[in-house]
């Protein structure tokens, strides 16, 4: 059984994004873009654009006999990076801007090598980049291979090395050359954006290298490069990939680790609405519940709820929409880890009220299942084992049974032998706001002082979550 976030909220960041994607049309010449390739078979080919993380199909044309194809559209394209994905399932890169009337002529099986790029300025420069990278990236696999195969240190190794710091600095003076050449070309600030930092070396004041400053260093300085009021560049990969970069590799898997790098990101951008509006909404859906397999992504959701997607700051959604998400977010707020487990009292079996802060064994299962969720009935026995291994080691299971009726839930309690504290409150008064449950079976993992110290476990996690807190004491 699944108990998640509502569709109008998944509906509401997904138009929101959505929206956002939406080509603009600029007021540009009209196009005519004439490609040949000699050796092309004839068929369909097709130019797809992209914004950020999505792209969409923007224009199509037949292939001759002589391979060639022409894109005559009526209006302009959205200025961006586009693929022409070819009849022989190969593809070209086109990059456009204002300048959209250009030819492009090249052979089958060369697409690169032998491109001549006619008319745009934004092409030549990408091919002149692209077949640089051909032959560097050639360069560079035979020179690592060679030094893989030769003993560190020894002099061939370090005349192996010095080539492959050569063809490093060779690619470095390529591009400044072009970045000084034409500073305000798109191509220029597609390619900056798209450049890795240089790591910094920093040291300790003993004369070590600190690499935990570099890495510091390296994340601060992974957007520098990157012109947030030019919207030409969230219509190529290079914003989306670098995103997923910072926030998913660059950025320690906790969500306060994750909190601290979108906030460093975002709030760059409060003053770039295309740009906020994309980074805030891929943030809180990557880690919206049953999305991610973070312990709390709730914490994350939470937090770009709380900070972004408010009245004042949600310009594409209305007001309704925006209290709704931050209605849902505030719910989620009150069970993350690391907050004060909130007392559930409902009754018993027996008729009796049963209280979580009654309970005085030190770690607390607070369990939430449907007797007849597949899962629950899974998970059920493995917790039943588990609690009888681990009951007299100071842990106790305090068990919400949730939309259920009377019968069917003693009738799972017997079945099982749930010899724990069962409790019921069919109006599901007793926990609406309390404990977030997104899937069934959920579980919640209380310590001593009734701290949340972890959640979204399955039976086999628990004792790890026990034992790091009790090595924390």
């Amino acid at each position: 059984m699944t108990r998640c976030i509502s569709a109008l909220l998944i509906a509401l960041l997904l138009a929101g994004k959505t929206l956002a994607a939406q080509p603009q049309q600029q007021q540009v010449e009209s196009p005519v873009i004439d490609i040949q390739i000699t050796g092309m078979q004839p068929g369909w080919a097709y130019l797809i654009g992209i914004f950020a993380d999505q792209q969409f199909r923007a224009d199509s044309a037949q292939v001759d006999g002589e391979g060639r194809m022409l894109f005559q559209p009526k209006e302009p394209y959205t200025a961006g990076l586009y693929y022409l994905w070819l009849p022989d399932k190969k593809a070209l890169q086109l990059l456009l801007d204002e300048d959209q009337t250009f030819s492009l002529r090249t052979r089958a099986g060369e697409l690169v090598a032998a491109m001549e790029a006619t008319g745009s300025l934004e092409n030549e420069l990408l091919y002149r980049n692209l077949k640089f990278e051909e032959q560097y990236s050639a360069a560079v696999t035979e020179a690592s291979s060679r030094l893989d195969q030769l003993a560190p240190g020894s002099p061939p190794y370090q005349k192996a090395k010095e080539e492959l710091d050569e063809l490093v600095e060779k690619r470095k003076a390529h591009l400044e050359e072009i970045f000084s050449q034409y500073p305000s070309a798109f191509f220029t600030q597609y390619k900056k954006a798209g450049q890795n930092p240089e790591v910094r070396e920093v040291f300790k004041p003993d004369g070590a290298l600190d690499t935990a400053l570099q890495v510091y260093f390296y994340r601060t300085d992974f957007w520098r490069e990157v012109d947030f009021s030019d919207i030409r560049l969230l219509h190529t990969p290079v914003i989306a990939n670098k995103l997923q970069r910072y926030i998913k590799t660059l950025t320690v898997q906790h969500p306060d680790s994750i909190n601290a790098s979108a906030k460093f990101l975002v709030d760059q951008v409060l003053d770039y609405p295309d740009y906020y509006k994309f980074f805030v909404n891929w943030i809180a859906l990557q880690y919206q519940p049953t999305k991610s397999s973070l312990m709390d992504s709730e914490a994350v959701f939470v937090f770009m709820v709380e900070h972004y997607i408010t009245q004042e700051r949600a310009f594409w959604s209305d007001s309704l929409q925006t209290w709704a998400i931050q209605k849902r977010a505030g719910e989620m707020a009150a069970s993350l880890v690391g907050k004060q487990a909130p007392d559930v009292k409902a009754q018993g079996p027996d008729g009796q009220f049963y209280s979580i802060y009654e309970i005085e064994a030190p770690y607390i299962l607070v369990f939430m299942y449907n007797p007849t969720c597949d899962h629950c009935i899974e998970e059920t026995p493995k917790l039943v084992r588990f609690y009888r291994e681990w009951k007299d080691k100071g842990v106790e299971v305090f068990a919400i049974a949730l939309d259920t009726e009377d019968a069917e839930w003693k009738g799972f309690i017997a079945r099982n032998d749930m010899d724990w504290v069962n409790v019921f409150d069919p109006t599901n008064r007793a926990i609406y706001g309390k404990y977030w449950v997104d899937i069934t079976p959920e579980l919640y993992v209380l310590n001593p002082e009734r701290k949340i110290i972890g959640k979204n476990l399955k039976v086999h996690q628990i004792e790890a979550v026990i034992q790091r807190d009790k090595q924390a004491r």
